[in-house]
């Protein structure tokens, strides 16, 4: 990407310090003390942001994992795309989670003693010329970033300059920085690397288990995704026409309209483009009598992010060879979904998948050993056409929580709260001479966003169809 902002220095020489470009207008005394005067302050009416309550409780866990220690957890600036353009910014994960903050810049610290404070970059009074002229934080230009008050109001947190996080940061207690988000702030403070590692574990690992509030989050991202499926299905004839940036432009304006953003790139990946594991290019062609895999998010408005998959016959139904391939990874899915429950191992999912798709693969005639022997932890040679684990955790993150530790994650026995995807796959390559003609160029994935429950598990996109019959019905349906 880039390096991020760095955190500001007032200048003697005024607009010095202003985001402009070479090609702007000069600007006379006169034009500016014009500007500066004639504007309305009236303060904004500002509502408690939903996550100010709970972030309380957040900060202090984690103030009581690192008793006496001062803690930092930069929210990051914007990155460049080119030249003077930037990418849309959204804040660093762990900094949203225990502050609520999204605005760029900011940096939350959590003292010794257990205090909050947000070093923020506030709007600027309208006796500077930034407003008018600083293209990346200017109000004219970029919009109206909040006041400090506004922030304190919001987020139930001290609010200062960040411009004071140097001279603050100077005190000498220990501190932890959550790295790697901001360099100015890496900075800032010498870096400890296993130090700072533990604080990033215990970041990871305090988001492992939702809340019912972040549970209804993800449901609610869920719901907007397979809204986000539906809307392209009903385009099709569309999609046919124009291939996948087809697809990948009508499912962003779902996400855009009834959330943040995408969780990730999509990934809509026409005919053997599928076998391309994380093919997010999509300028292919959407060919009928193909299969189209598509992978794609909503990230909601507080940054919690749906994660699905569907595979989607391009004519609206199955060839025999298609529909027998795709049933064997739904049976694989299927398998993989019915192992989990409290007190399951993670993995307990991906190998319940592994064994059908294993058999799968042996009565296709392809595996090179017998199954039993494939399977051994020791071979594993089926896994040239499976490829990846079926199972990631999910949450403000597509793959959340990806700095805990493995015996807290991989390792680990399922609670109730967690929130996993489950996603298996069969992948033939197109250039694959292991395999007979006419599987080549085949990729298949299935994927469902699930939560632990107190009993079991409740799978929170089970609106979309997925089984061979349903998936037929339902595209159907929608074309009309």
């Amino acid at each position: 990407m880039s390096e991020d902002a760095p955190l500001n220095t007032p200048s003697a020489v005024p607009g010095a310090d202003l985001k402009t470009e070479q090609h702007d207008p000069a600007v006379p005394e006169a034009y500016a003390a014009f500007m500066r005067t004639g504007w309305d302050e009236r303060p904004a009416e500002i509502e408690r942001h939903p996550l100010a309550d709970l972030a309380i409780g957040r900060r202090s866990r984690l103030a009581e994992a690192f008793p006496g220690e001062r803690l930092v957890l930069p929210g990051g600036g914007y990155q460049v795309r080119a030249y003077d353009t930037d990418y849309r910014f959204r804040a660093d994960t762990a900094h949203a989670y225990y502050s609520g903050n999204h605005t760029s810049d900011a940096v939350l610290v959590i003292e010794p003693d257990g205090a909050p404070v947000l070093y923020a970059r506030p709007r600027s009074g309208r006796d500077s010329d930034e407003f008018f002229r600083d293209r990346q934080y200017g109000a004219l230009w970029a919009g109206k970033r909040p006041s400090a008050e506004e922030l304190e109001a919001a987020l139930g947190i001290e609010v200062r300059h960040v411009d004071r996080l140097n001279d603050d940061l100077a005190a000498g207690t220990k501190t932890r920085v959550h790295r790697g988000v901001s360099a100015a702030v890496d900075g800032l403070v010498p870096a400890d690397e296993a130090r700072d590692a533990e604080l990033a574990r215990v970041l990871s690992e305090m988001r492992l288990v939702k809340n019912d509030w972040e549970v209804a989050e993800l449901q609610a991202a869920v719901d907007a995704t397979a809204l986000g499926f539906e809307d392209c299905v009903r385009e099709w004839d569309r999609v046919i026409e124009h291939g996948e940036r087809w697809l990948e432009g009508t499912f962003f304006r779902r996400a855009r309209t009834m959330g943040n953003d995408l969780g990730y790139d999509s990934i809509v990946a026409g005919g053997p483009h599928a076998t391309t594991l994380h093919w997010i290019e999509n300028s292919g062609a959407i060919v009928p009598g193909d299969l189209v895999l598509l992978d794609m998010g909503v990230e909601g408005a507080n940054l919690y992010t749906a994660d699905v998959t569907r595979t989607l016959p391009v004519s609206g139904t199955f060839t025999p060879l298609q529909r027998d391939l795709y049933t064997l990874v739904l049976d694989a899915q299927e398998a993989a979904i019915a192992a989990l429950r409290p007190g399951a191992k993670f993995l307990a999912g991906h190998e319940a998948a592994m064994v059908v798709l294993a058999h799968g693969l042996d009565d296709l005639g392809l595996l090179p050993v017998p199954v039993d022997e494939a399977l051994s932890p020791d071979s594993k040679v089926y896994a040239r056409w499976t490829l990846h684990g079926v199972s990631h955790m999910l949450g403000m993150d597509v793959h959340d929580c990806g700095h805990a530790a493995p015996e807290a994650y991989r390792d680990a026995e399922l609670v109730e709260g967690m929130v996993l995807t489950v996603e298996p796959g069969l992948y033939f390559q197109a250039d694959d001479l292991l395999v007979p003609e006419e599987l080549r160029g085949i990729g298949i994935r299935i994927e469902d966003d699930i939560v632990v429950t107190a009993d079991g598990i409740r799978n929170l996109s089970a609106s979309l169809p997925r089984t061979a019959d349903a998936v037929e019905e339902w595209m159907g349906s929608l074309r009309g």
